[in-house]
Order: structure tokens, then C-alpha cells, then sequence
């Protein structure tokens, strides 16, 4: 076996990769002459420099990459999977480090140390412009309650702070164990003293806290980003702290970066630091043992914890659910947006055919579309059951032999108390449809953007939604309407090729007729 490493990692991971294989470490190779090597090792370690695209991927034979850290933008998963590669991170090795960090940075924002130090290097001594603050017995809002946001809870609560929280994946018996009170974003916005965010970056968490946030945020709050930029928007968080509806700010990561002309190093209540949330010694030698570790997994045909795509599965049982590991992923992404709220139980029911095949990968792939909708690429098919098993989600799985009118189906139900939320779907004709959600029975191709509305089945309902989507130039690619006796309720799929703005989307919900309306994005 052999391993390239094509960027510096410590020699603690170096060594473990030693005991297995013959390890090369060659940095600087520039795009070319990566993929002109490649072909000769079966691993390959990188950080953030190198580029692993489609073009490595496919002029090698690689088993697996590791990236020595959290963050796989620099990764091409998509290739990788088509190609057979696992793709695997350290995903956990920099935990400590960033919390620490983000308690660092709310203590040195707090008490101005930044600022005082760089007075005091100019010769000055003005004690009473640094006033600050203490900590004890302010309410700490903690959005993302993932394991690097309960270590800063924890920290927090030993600071004497009040804790509460916003995690949609989180439930109130997981949230009380660690003593947070759960609350939706604009609750914390508006009651907090200190804001941090700990979520990946996804299209949901993107700018999760805007204008419309800053708008009705508690006046004087701090706000702390130690996670990715883009979180927060930084143009609205400029005009926050400028106009004093923050009174300070400590970032560490930014949509850019490095941050060249960024008005955020503008303002002198803003302190900054250059992503230094996993740069500790400690650190960076836990996330080159934690690759290393799983790539020797993967070279000895063992397990590995943190692949971020499909771990192998032997090629006849993968022909035959390959189509349905696709349709269980679309079905948890669809699902997850038109639940109203959290859950704390899953059904998942597999009927006809289905059901007499080893469906444990399907399940999974369930899981996985239900939590990659807020965790993005921090959850994968080896760890989305042990993700939904420690946020206290019951995951309930059924076969029954009869199949109505389908050959094969799936059905998902999303279970809080009274409410649930179900859609179920099949393979017909070699293509995924979604042939229920409710009770209402529907045929809907999925597709990346859509509009899932329930409405009065009357005159002059689809008509005036297909205008709003028109007027702003947004192209329907399909529609399908679910039958139903006139004055009964329905409901209506509208694929569209755009986003649609929020605008758009309450101008549809106010249409005379319309009950509800959901954006879906898969």
C-alpha cells in the first residue's frame, strides 16, 4: 500500500500511516503533476491546499482521502463516489479547540482586551474607555447545538451564564440534559446578551442571522462567529455595529478570506482573528491521528466512522437498492421541510418487494436526507444513526408484504406527539416519484426546487399562483395537483427552474384558497 500526503500534517499522523503503508510526503505539486502521480498510491491525506477534483479522482485508483480537518470544500465527494472512494474527515480532533476559542474570543470582546492592548502599545493609559462587562448571569444564545456547540455550553454554564439554544434536530429531553432552554432564532436574537453560532454552512444556515434579525435584536447584544462565514451576514452585521444595535462582535471566519476590504475590520468594536478556531497545537496533531487512524481502517478493509459518502457495499446487494438509497435520501430532505417543529420518532415503512431485501442502507439513507438538511456534510451514512440515536430520535422500521397499487414504496413518518408528517414514494419506470404525502396521493417527480401547497380544491387557485411565479420571470417546469371532490382539500406540487423569493412566496400563500406553502429545495 501506498500514501501520498500532498500537504504538511504532524508527524504523530505520519506515523500512524507508517505502520500500514509506504508514505510519501510531497507538498506544492500543482494540479497537473498531482494527477500525473496519482495513479501510483491507494490514499490520499490533504488539507486545505490541495484540490482533489474530478480529474485526480479519475486518473487514479484511490480507496480513500483524508482530509486532516473538518471542512471538504477542496474535495470533489460527488466524484469521489461515482469512483469508489471513500471520503473521510476529522471531523471531531479540532472540538475543544474551537470552543475554547469562541469563550476566548467572548472574553476578550467582553473586557476589550484587543483594543486596550493596542492603546497601551501606543504609550497610552486610558482605563476608563475600556470599560467592560462580566459574563455571570448573562443568557448566552447558542444556535447549532452540535458537539462543538455543548462544549461552549458547557463552558459557558461554568462562567455562570444562562444557556438557551436553537437546533432544530435537538429535542427538549436531549436540551435539558445539557441545561439549554430551547428557543426559535428570533427568540434568541431577541432575549439573548451573547449570540454564537455553531452550524455547518448550508443553504439553510446561510445569513440565519440578517437584517430582519439585527432588526428585532436585544440593543447592546455581542455576537461571536467561530463556525463559517456566511452564518451571519456580514453587511447586516457592519450596519448592526455601527449604528449600535451591537455593541460588539468577535469573528473569526469570513465569507472571504483572507478578508481583504471587508468593512467588518472597519469598525473598532469589531475584533478579528484569522480563522484561528482549530489552530492549536493539540489540535492540529488530533486531526492528523484521527485521518491517519481511519485511513489504516480503510487500507485493512475495516470500518471507518467518518466517511462523508457510501462505505462499500458488496456490488449485487448495491444493484439492487441503489435506486432506493436515492428515493430514502429525497424522501428525508422533503420530509424535514414540511415538518412543522421538531420530531422525536421516524416510521419508516417499506412495502411489496422492498421489503423481503436487506433495507438497513435504505433506513439509513432515510436518516441521512432527515439530518443533512441543517448539518450538512457533518452527517454521513456511517454516522446518521448514532447522530439520530444521541438527539433522542426514535428511528421505527417496518416491511409489510402488500404494496397497493405499487410494486415497491417507502414510506416516512415524522412523529411529535399529535403531529406527524408523512411522505412516501417509489421507482416507477426507472425514475423517483413521491406518490404520497399525508393523505393526500400525489405522483410528483422531485426535483431541486419546489412549491408543496395545500389548498380549497375551487376555481382560481392555480391560475393566480402560476401569475406570481410569472410576473417575476420564474419558469415552471412542472405541476401535478392531488385529486380530490371540489371544496375538499388538496394539494399541489409547482417545480420550478429558480428561487423564489420570500416575497413571491407570501404573495402565494395570500392568494384566497391557498391553507399553506412550503419552498422545498433537494
Amino acid at each position: 500500500m501506498k500514501v501520498l500526503v500532498s500537504d504538511p500534517i504532524s508527524d504523530e499522523g505520519i506515523s500512524i500511516l507508517k505502520q500500514v503503508a509506504e508514505v510519501d510526503v510531497i507538498t506544492n505539486l500543482s494540479p497537473a503533476e498531482l494527477v500525473e502521480k496519482i495513479s501510483e498510491y491507494d490514499a490520499l491525506v490533504v488539507r486545505s491546499e490541495t484540490q482533489v477534483t474530478k480529474e485526480v479522482l479519475e486518473a487514479g485508483h484511490l480507496k480513500i482521502v483524508g482530509r486532516a480537518g473538518v471542512g471538504v470544500d477542496n474535495i470533489d465527494i460527488d466524484a469521489a463516489t461515482r469512483c469508489g472512494t471513500i471520503v473521510v474527515n476529522a471531523p471531531f480532533g479540532n472540538m475543544n479547540s474551537a470552543a475554547e476559542h469562541t469563550i476566548a474570543m467572548m472574553m476578550a470582546m467582553t473586557r476589550n482586551i484587543p483594543q486596550a492592548y493596542a492603546s497601551m502599545k501606543k504609550g497610552e493609559w486610558n482605563r476608563k474607555q475600556f470599560m467592560g462587562c462580566e459574563v455571570k448571569g448573562k443568557t448566552l444564545g447558542v444556535i447549532g447545538l452540535g458537539r462543538i456547540g455543548i462544549e461552549v455550553v458547557k463552558r459557558a454554564q461554568g462562567l455562570e451564564m444562562k444557556t438557551i439554544g436553537y437546533d432544530p434536530f435537538i429535542s427538549e429531553e436531549r436540551a435539558k440534559d445539557f441545561n439549554v432552554v430551547l428557543k426559535t432564532v428570533n427568540e434568541i436574537v431577541q432575549e439573548a446578551d451573547f449570540i454564537t453560532v455553531h452550524t455547518p454552512l448550508t443553504k439553510d444556515t446561510r445569513n440565519i442571522i440578517d437584517k430582519a434579525q439585527f432588526a428585532i435584536m436585544k440593543k447592546g447584544a455581542r455576537i461571536i462567529n467561530c463556525a463559517r462565514g456566511g452564518i451571519i451576514n456580514e453587511d447586516a452585521l457592519y450596519n448592526a455595529a455601527k449604528n449600535g444595535i451591537v455593541s460588539a462582535a468577535a469573528i473569526d471566519v469570513f465569507v472571504n478570506e483572507p478578508p481583504t476590504g471587508s468593512p467588518l475590520l472597519e469598525l473598532d468594536n469589531i475584533i478579528t482573528t484569522p480563522h484561528l478556531g482549530a489552530s492549536t497545537e493539540e489540535a492540529q496533531i488530533n486531526v492528523a491521528v484521527d485521518v491517519a487512524n481511519e485511513i489504516v481502517h480503510a487500507l485493512k478493509g475495516e470500518n471507518v466512522s467518518t466517511a462523508l459518502n457510501m462505505p462499500s457495499i458488496r456490488s449485487d446487494v448495491m444493484n439492487a437498492i441503489a435506486p432506493y438509497m436515492q428515493l430514502a435520501e429525497t424522501i428525508g430532505h422533503l420530509a424535514s421541510q414540511l415538518m412543522v417543529g421538531s420530531y422525536d420518532t421516524v416510521k419508516v415503512e417499506y412495502c411489496g418487494e422492498l421489503a423481503e431485501k436487506d433495507v438497513k442502507p435504505i433506513t439509513v439513507a432515510v436518516i441521512k436526507g432527515l439530518l443533512d438538511t441543517i448539518m450538512g456534510s457533518a452527517v454521513n451514512y456511517v454516522n446518521a444513526q448514532m447522530l439520530a440515536k444521541e438527539r433522542k430520535i426514535e428511528v421505527i422500521e417496518s416491511k409489510s408484504s402488500s404494496s397497493s397499487c405499487y410494486q415497491n414504496s417507502l414510506s416516512l413518518t415524522l412523529i411529535k406527539g399529535a403531529v406527524t408528517k408523512t411522505v412516501a414514494g417509489s421507482i416507477i419506470g426507472g425514475e423517483m416519484r413521491i406518490i404520497k404525502i399525508d393523505s393526500y396521493q400525489v405522483d410528483i417527480k422531485p426535483t431541486g426546487i419546489m412549491i408543496i401547497s395545500r389548498h380549497l380544491n375551487k376555481p382560481n387557485i392555480i391560475g393566480p399562483c402560476c401569475l406570481a411565479l410569472g410576473k417575476q420571470n420564474i419558469n415552471i417546469a412542472g405541476m401535478q395537483v392531488s385529486p380530490s371532490g371540489i371544496g375538499d382539500e388538496a394539494i399541489m406540487a409547482i417545480n420550478v427552474d429558480s428561487d423564489i423569493p420570500e416575497d413571491v412566496m407570501n404573495s402565494i400563500r395570500n392568494i384566497d384558497g391557498i391553507i399553506d406553502a412550503t419552498i422545498v429545495k433537494l
